[in-house]
């Protein structure tokens, strides 16, 4: 058999960093990038007779994700203790939600290649994050300032069957977690990561694999990798005779190969039991329909809206709104075109690259991209003197209109002008003309870029192209 005989079964957990002032039990702040251990208190220290007090904002965080996902709030949920020793766990265990998670049964769905995918999620729990190990040539040092740091973990059914399609719904939940605001989702940072669980199985088969884990995946590019390089070697492994071993793998960027850590722990050894020193989450109907009311408009909501009001296809809707900030962006320069077409054009061509995750303030003035789109949609400029307006833009603003009138950058539409430009664009030519007569269709090039350059680029290019098409036709 060979590969392409085989699927992969795709589950995620997802660890988000929660945008929260203060640590989950504790005042110490959250601020990211502080000198090592100086935001540590007793508690998050785990300090004899120090006594956790869970942080209120983390709850309604909470809420907020299990709302944007489509969960069930659960109006009970409890804090347990899940056991096991490191040195950047002080405590030596980590205060989770086992038993019961405070949202459950929710689902994101995604496009894919076959269509949209529905990808389940069990359940969204609350816990605390350990410290940062230190490696150098003199040893170890341990950063405990991220001891106690607010975190969701949402956790997927095992629905993904692709690559794509894994990475697909984390680009969603980092849209999510970005459009409600509870995390800024910096991979980079670390405050968005996951952890991949993946099997494989001949197509058509129902029962599940044996499951390997694959450990802190940090972007999306890596995902992606890390699961095709695991998906490779499981089928080369079953079809040698070997066997699947469950484990925790971790994926070396250099190599491109996922590598053993250790074997993989069951739930029981971890021996998790409730924390006495927390009481268990009451969440009234009340308290939920106050923070959706705050949530604002989702991804899939103005993906749906954009199709309608703009005519957008489902790529660029979709495109557009899997970063809130070129959402907000577009939604402030659509106010100020007749054309939204060519603004989505501008936006997704030579915009976009330049929204990072670090992004904060717009790349350009959105007032004076809008009037940029309604100068091309006017066809009073070509599309290279757009390029060369909207490299200006990115550096300095002004007004699109003003300064084309003032540089005379106005595009060319008055055949009697381009007449003789063209027919010295003919006569200069005739070898490209002999070949596209001859049918080369590229020949024509030549004799176009000869009426762009003798016009300085204002010309309008198609009507050049139809008029020299019209003479050496005739």
């Amino acid at each position: 058999m060979s590969i392409t005989d085989y699927e992969s079964v795709i589950g995620l957990e997802v660890h988000v960093e929660l945008n929260t002032t203060h640590k989950a039990f504790c005042e110490c702040s959250t601020t990211f990038g502080a000198p090592p251990n100086s935001q540590v208190c007793p508690v998050c220290l785990a300090m004899p007779g120090a006594l956790p007090v869970l942080n209120r904002e983390v709850v309604d965080f909470a809420i907020k994700a299990g709302i944007a996902t489509h969960c069930t709030i659960e109006p009970v949920s409890r804090f347990d203790r899940k056991n096991y020793f490191y040195p950047d766990l002080p405590k030596a265990y980590q205060t989770t939600q086992n038993d019961f998670p405070i949202c459950t049964n929710g689902y994101v769905d995604v496009a894919s290649g076959d269509g949209i995918r529905r990808i389940r999620i069990s359940q969204i729990h609350m816990e605390e994050d350990a410290g940062k190990l230190m490696h150098h040539s003199e040893g170890t040092e341990i950063d405990c300032n991220r001891c106690g740091v607010p975190l969701l973990e949402i956790v997927s059914e095992p629905d993904a069957r692709s690559a794509e399609e894994a990475v697909a719904y984390l680009r969603k939940l980092r849209a999510i977690v970005r459009y409600t605001g509870i995390s800024d989702g910096k991979m980079n940072e670390g405050s968005l990561r996951c952890d991949v669980n993946l099997s494989v199985r001949k197509k058509g088969e129902e029962a599940y694999g044996t499951r390997v884990e694959i450990k802190n995946i940090n972007s999306f590019n890596f995902v992606a990798r890390a699961i095709e390089s695991e998906f490779k070697r499981q089928v080369e492994l079953l079809e040698s005779g070997g066997t699947i071993v469950q484990e925790t793998r971790r994926f070396d960027e250099k190599t491109g190969q996922t590598y053993s850590m250790r074997t993989k722990e069951d739930a029981a050894d971890y021996r998790y039991f409730p924390d006495p020193d927390l009481v268990p989450v009451r969440v009234t109907k009340e308290e939920v329909e106050a923070i959706r009311k705050t949530i604002p408009r989702m991804a899939d909501e103005r993906k749906a809206s954009y199709m309608v009001t703009y005519q957008l296809t489902p790529y660029e809707a979709e495109r557009l709104t899997e970063d809130k900030e070129m959402s907000d962006f577009f939604e402030d320069a659509v106010a100020h075109t007749s054309y939204p077409k060519i603004l989505v054009n501008l936006i997704l061509a030579d915009i976009s690259p330049l929204f990072t995750e670090d992004t904060v303030e717009y790349p350009v003035n959105p007032v004076s991209l809008g009037a940029l789109s309604d100068l091309l949609g006017e066809d009073e400029i070509n599309s290279n003197t757009g390029r060369r307006i909207l490299k200006s833009l990115l550096e300095n603003d002004f007004d699109p209109k003003a300064y084309v009138e003032e540089h005379q950058l106005a595009q060319i539409n008055d055949r009697s002008v381009l007449e003789p430009i063209v027919q010295a664009a003919i006569a200069t030519n005739k070898r490209a003309v002999k070949d596209y007569l001859g049918g080369k269709e590229t020949a024509l090039r030549a004799v176009i870029g000869f009426a762009m350059k003798a016009t300085q680029g204002r010309a309008n290019p198609l009507l050049v192209e139809e008029m020299i098409h019209e003479a050496i036709v005739e």
